[in-house]
């Protein structure tokens, strides 16, 4: 809330209903209506409250509503879309969590890709997967720069980290090659049934909190445990299809952002921007497209142009919501929600470049107010990432199927010799 109040804002947070840490799902159990306040209803109860406190103390109408938040803030702006189209004006979705009832399976699933002792990859080699990783992917957007921005593209030769005579130090054996191949590939079930989306080659320096050492990390089997009723007995080795579809028949609070449906918002003149850090080991970065496509496939035939009120990009590099892992030093600051707090405890804006360019809140406000549409962001990063120190990088983040191309010509660090191509 510190940040926006720092732009000037009235701003309102909510705890949904209950008082927990992420990982502590114990409140959900049998309690439907907790579940109702966590899934939507808290949200737009705390947006409609806050709008009549705000009027009374200024003695004046709103002129405008904002929303800006990422992962469950992500997946809470969606349902706000799909459900309350009047509460806001514009939306910030960042790494979205949208399709809860197949991503908290999902990640008690690939959790157990790597907890049998004899095919287990030990934390210790994510950093020489990751660095394997960037020695083939970095080159396939056309520029050796350490950062892997078109991980989609990679034609992986896995084989080559496999070990070579009595070197096992820094290597896989062929059982556990079978498990990195597991991990880069989607979740694929029944009948052949697509459930869930793979994590991105360039993650692996977030991959200690899911994949870890095959321990269940408390996002996916509370979900199971409390959310869907199975108690704290249930473990993470009776997990089958059938969890996904008691998921998809629960729903608990009716929390998955799956009405695609958005033409309301679109036609009353909202704006919504999403974006997804390439390099996210908590939430597979091509949830965010797989719920873009759904979109398209249902307001394209209706005639509605998507580019003319949402626009979602991926930030190549960034890793959950901020950061970037310093093998690769990607620019990945635009104050985007939770953005600002890893940096400083009073930032907000982007120092230097407090602009609709370089500012992801300014683009939403100028698209809104003005109907200047964001073309392309600008993202930063610091020496150090400390405000305090010098500018390293700064590209352009280019609104898909656009991707930024560097020109040739000039310092790649300096976005303006960046460009942004259609290339499917």
């Amino acid at each position: 809330m510190g940040v926006g109040a720092r732009y000037g804002f009235a701003t309102m947070s909510t705890d949904t209903g209950h008082n927990s840490i992420s990982s502590d799902g114990r409140w959900a159990y049998h309690e439907p209506e907790r579940l109702i306040d966590w899934g939507y209803r808290a949200m737009h109860g705390s947006v409609v409250l806050a709008k009549e406190l705000t009027e009374q103390f200024y003695g004046d109408a709103l002129k405008y509503n904002y929303y800006s938040g990422c992962s469950t803030g992500g997946r809470q702006g969606l349902r706000s879309v799909e459900l309350y189209p009047d509460d806001f004006d514009g939306v910030i979705a960042g790494s979205p969590a949208w399709w809860t009832s197949h991503l908290q399976p999902w990640t008690v699933k690939i959790g157990t890709y790597n907890a049998d002792p004899a095919t287990q990859i030990p934390a210790s080699l994510f950093s020489v997967i990751g660095a394997e990783i960037i020695k083939q992917c970095d080159a396939q957007d056309g520029l050796s720069d350490g950062i892997v921005s078109a991980p989609q593209q990679c034609n992986l030769r896995l084989e080559t980290l496999l070990c070579q005579g009595t070197n096992t130090t820094a290597c896989l054996s062929p059982a556990q090659l079978q498990t990195l191949r597991l991990i880069y590939s989607d979740y694929v079930d029944v009948n052949q049934t697509f459930v869930f989306p793979h994590l991105l080659p360039g993650s692996e320096a977030q991959w200690s909190v899911l994949v870890n050492n095959g321990t269940a990390n408390g996002l996916g089997i509370d979900y199971v445990r409390y959310f869907l009723g199975k108690g704290k007995q249930w473990q993470q080795d009776q997990f089958d299809y059938s969890i996904i579809q008691l998921a998809d028949r629960l729903d608990p609070g009716n929390a998955t952002a799956d009405d695609f449906d958005i033409s309301p918002f679109q036609q009353k003149g909202g704006r919504l921007l999403m974006y997804h850090g390439m390099a996210d080991g908590l939430i597979p970065t091509d949830s965010s497209l797989h719920y873009y496509n759904k979109v398209t496939e249902e307001l394209v035939p209706k005639g509605i142009d998507l580019d003319s009120f949402y626009r979602f990009f991926y930030v190549p590099g960034m890793q959950h919501c901020s950061g970037t892992p310093d093998s690769m030093h990607a620019p990945w600051y635009f104050a985007g929600p939770n953005q600002a707090p890893t940096l400083s405890s009073s930032l907000h804006s982007v120092p230097q470049y407090q602009d609709a360019q370089h500012d992801i809140l300014l683009a939403l406000m100028s698209w809104v107010e003005n109907g200047t549409s964001p073309e392309p962001l600008i993202a930063t990063t610091w020496q150090n990432d400390t405000t305090q120190d010098a500018v390293y990088r700064q590209r352009p983040l280019c609104f898909y199927p656009q991707k930024a191309a560097y020109t040739g010509k000039g310092d790649a660090d300096e976005a303006e010799n960046w460009e942004c191509r259609l290339q499917y």
